[in-house]
C-alpha cells in the first residue's frame, strides 16, 4: 500500500467502529476536551437510564449473582453495558471490534435456556465480558492495531480461518455462560506501556484524558475503568495487564505461565519462549478477579492447551491464605511482607511513593511485619528481558507493519528490536541459561528472609510500584523495570487501588544525584498539574503458580488501605 492507501484503509477502519454503533447510543453534543473535563467516569452517567445505571455501577461477582439467579435478565444486562461500551469509545476510543447484535442474540439464548431449565449455563451465565483484541471470536475481525491485518486473519489473505476460528479462552468463555460483546484496543506490536495505533489513534485515561490508559491491554483497562465492561482479559508479557490496571484504578492479575490458556490467540513474536505472554483478567474488585480466573481453570483448559498445566483451582491454598487473613487480626505475626521503595534504577513519582507510603503505615498499624526488600539486581532482570524481545532483531515488528507500508504510529514504538542482529540459537540457549541462573539466584534470596518475617516462612509477599508514576503523560513511558521482572521470574502478581495524585500533596522534592540518565528523565518528566487526579496503585508479588494466595492477600490489603483513606 501507499501511504495514502493505508491511511485511507485506518480511516475505513475507525469509521466503522463508529458506524457499527447504534444510532441512538452516539453522544449527540460535543464531547468537552480533555483540558476542560479531565474525569469523564461520572461524565458518561448522564448517558445512561436509571436502570442501566443500576446494571452497570455494580461489580461482575454482583452481577453474576444477579444474572445466574434469574433476577435479571441476559438481555438486559448486555444491553446496558453494550450502551455502556459504546459511549465509553466515544470518549476516550478504547475499542476495536463491536458485536452488540451477535451479543444480544447470544442473551437472548441464555434467557431461553434459564426459562426452560431454570438454571445458569455456568458461573458466568450473563455476564458480559470483554476482551482484548488478541483473541479471536467468531464472525469478528483481530487487527491487533496492524493495518496490515485488516480483512485478513493475522495478517494473511486468504486464510480459511477469517471470520469462523475462536481462540480457546473464547469457546471456554462461552461455555461458561459469559457474553462476548467486545474487543478492547491495543498498541501495534503490544509491546509498550501507552495504547495507540493507526486505527484507533491513543486511548486516553478516563480519570485523566491528559494522560495514557496504560498498555498493552489499555483499551480494556479504560473500558473498565468507565464500567462499560465488569471484566475482561487482557495478556502480560512485561506489565501489559498491571499496567492497564494500576493506571485505571483497578485490579488486575499476571498469573504464572500455564494457568490460563494461550492457544489459540494472536500474538507479537510468537513462538519466542524465552519469556511467555500470559493472559490474565482485569476488573474493579479483587473477588471479581477471582469468579473469571475460577470460571476458566473450571474448564480443564490442561485438555486443550497444550502448554497448561493441570491445577485447578485450589480452595485449600485460599482457605489456608483467608485462615492467615483471620487469625492476623488477634496475632499479627502470622503475615509478613516485603516492601520494595524502588528497584535501583528508576525512583518513583511522588504519588507512587505516597501510595507505598499509605500501605506500609497501613500495615504495620495492623501489626504486620515489613521487611525492606533487597533483591538481586533488577537491572540484570530488565537486561534479560529486554534481549529475549529483541530476540528477532524486530523482524516481526518489521514484517506486520510491512503488510500495510505504515509507519509506527508512535515513536516508543520504534526501539523494539529493529537493526539488532537476530540471536542464534546458541545464543538464545545462553540467554535461557542466564535467564535460569537469575530465577534460581532470585529464589534464594527470597528463600532467606524465613529468617527476618518472625512467622517461620519467607515474606509472603512483595509490595511495590507497577510503573514509577500514575498513568503517564504520552510519550513518555520509558521503564519496564517495576514489572517485567516478575515476567523473567515467571511470579504470579495482583495489583490492587491505592490512591489518586493530588496536586496539592504530591509535590516533587528537589533532587541532584540520580540513579542513572532514564531516572533523571523519569523525574524531570513529572509534573504535579498534569498528573492530578490520575489513579496510584502497586502490585504485591508471589512466587510461581501463587494465584490463589495472591488474590486473597491483595483483596485483604486493599480493603484494608480503602478502610484506612477513607
Amino acid at each position: 500500500m501507499t501511504a495514502g492507501d493505508w491511511k485511507a484503509a485506518a480511516a475505513a477502519k475507525r469509521q466503522a467502529i463508529l458506524d457499527a454503533i447504534p444510532a441512538k447510543w452516539r453522544i449527540q453534543e460535543p464531547i468537552p476536551s480533555p483540558s476542560k473535563l479531565r474525569d469523564v467516569t461520572g461524565y458518561i452517567q448522564q448517558f445512561l437510564s436509571p436502570r442501566e445505571l443500576e446494571i452497570t455501577e455494580n461489580d461482575a461477582a454482583d452481577i453474576a449473582q444477579q444474572t445466574t439467579t434469574g433476577n435479571w435478565t441476559a438481555v438486559e444486562v448486555a444491553e446496558a453495558f453494550c450502551h455502556r461500551a459504546a459511549l465509553a469509545h466515544q470518549l476516550v476510543h478504547c475499542l476495536h471490534e463491536v458485536f452488540f447484535d451477535a451479543a444480544i442474540e447470544d442473551a437472548k439464548r441464555l434467557d431461553a435456556y434459564y426459562a426452560e431449565y431454570q438454571k445458569p449455563v455456568g458461573p458466568l451465565h450473563g455476564l458480559p465480558v470483554s476482551l482484548k483484541d488478541q483473541f479471536h471470536v467468531r464472525g469478528v475481525e483481530t487487527t491487533m492495531g496492524y493495518v496490515g491485518w485488516i480483512g485478513k486473519f493475522q495478517g494473511n489473505k486468504g486464510d480459511p480461518r477469517r471470520g469462523i476460528f475462536e481462540s480457546e479462552l473464547v469457546r471456554e468463555l462461552r461455555k461458561l455462560g459469559a457474553v462476548l460483546y467486545c474487543k478492547t484496543s491495543v498498541p501495534a506490536t503490544l509491546m509498550t506501556g501507552e495504547t495507540v495505533n493507526h486505527i484507533i489513534k491513543y486511548t486516553t485515561n478516563p480519570k485523566n484524558r491528559l494522560l495514557s490508559c496504560g498498555g498493552s491491554s489499555g483499551g480494556e483497562g479504560a473500558l473498565i475503568a468507565l464500567k462499560g465492561s465488569p471484566g475482561g482479559f487482557g495478556t502480560d508479557i512485561g506489565g501489559s495487564v498491571r499496567i492497564p490496571a494500576v493506571f485505571n484504578g483497578l485490579y488486575g492479575m499476571r498469573p504464572s505461565a500455564g494457568r490460563i490458556p494461550y492457544e489459540g490467540a494472536a500474538n507479537s513474536m510468537d513462538g519466542q519462549n524465552t519469556i511467555l505472554s500470559v493472559i490474565g483478567p482485569l476488573a474493579s474488585t479483587a473477588r471479581s478477579l477471582r469468579l473469571l480466573f475460577k470460571g476458566v481453570l473450571s474448564q480443564e483448559p490442561w485438555f486443550h492447551d497444550p502448554l497448561v498445566a493441570e491445577i485447578p483451582w485450589r480452595d485449600d491454598i485460599e482457605s489456608a491464605t483467608r485462615a492467615l487473613v483471620e487469625q492476623s487480626a488477634t496475632d499479627p505475626s502470622k503475615l509478613a511482607f516485603a516492601m520494595m521503595s524502588h528497584d535501583g534504577m528508576v525512583k518513583p513519582h511522588p504519588p507512587i511513593v505516597r501510595a507505598m507510603r499509605i500501605v506500609e503505615e497501613t500495615l504495620k498499624k495492623l501489626g504486620h511485619k515489613i521487611i525492606e526488600w533487597k533483591p538481586p539486581s533488577h537491572s540484570i532482570a530488565v537486561d534479560l528481558a529486554v534481549r529475549a524481545y529483541n530476540a528477532d532483531g524486530g523482524a516481526d515488528v518489521e514484517h506486520h507493519f510491512g503488510l500495510s507500508g505504515e509507519e509506527p504510529p508512535s515513536p516508543i514504538l520504534v526501539k523494539l528490536g529493529v537493526g539488532l542482529p537476530h540471536r542464534s540459537a546458541r545464543e538464545v540457549a545462553s540467554l535461557n541459561v542466564e535467564k535460569r541462573e537469575y530465577q534460581k539466584l532470585y529464589m534464594e534470596y527470597w528463600n532467606s528472609t524465613a529468617e527476618l518475617t518472625d512467622t517461620g516462612r519467607p515474606v509472603d509477599g512483595v509490595i511495590c510500584p507497577c510503573a514509577p508514576h500514575a498513568a503517564v503523560k504520552p510519550q513518555e513511558y520509558r521503564s519496564i523495570g517495576y514489572t517485567a521482572f516478575v515476567n523473567l521470574l515467571d511470579y504470579t502478581s495482583v495489583v490492587f487501588p491505592v490512591t489518586h495524585a493530588d496536586k496539592s500533596i504530591d509535590v516533587p522534592e528537589p533532587r541532584t544525584e540520580f540513579l542513572g540518565d532514564l531516572d533523571e528523565l523519569t523525574y524531570i518528566d513529572y509534573d504535579a498539574e498534569t498528573y492530578d487526579g490520575a489513579p496510584a496503585g502497586l502490585q504485591i508479588v508471589g512466587r510461581r503458580f501463587q494465584e490463589e494466595k495472591m488474590l486473597t492477600l491483595a483483596e485483604y490489603i486493599g480493603e484494608k488501605v480503602k478502610k484506612a483513606t477513607t
